[in-house]
């Protein structure tokens, strides 16, 4: 389940005023990957998998 919009808001917010992407991941409980993958977008809104690759099909193996 994606984060919501606001929350990524907060994050990004806390990070602009002075605050460390480390500090920040600390301080909301999330990773810092995922803070940098926010602050590279030029939206925070979720993105939408397109599609997925499939699993394989054992018998035909």
């Amino acid at each position: 389940m994606p984060y919501s919009l606001d929350f990524r808001q907060k994050v990004i917010n806390f990070v602009e005023n002075s605050g460390t992407i480390t500090k920040a991941a600390h301080t909301f409980g999330i990773g810092t990957a995922s803070i940098y993958r926010w602050l590279s977008r030029p939206k925070l809104s979720a993105t939408k998998v397109k599609s997925r690759q499939k699993k394989l099909d054992w018998k035909e193996l």
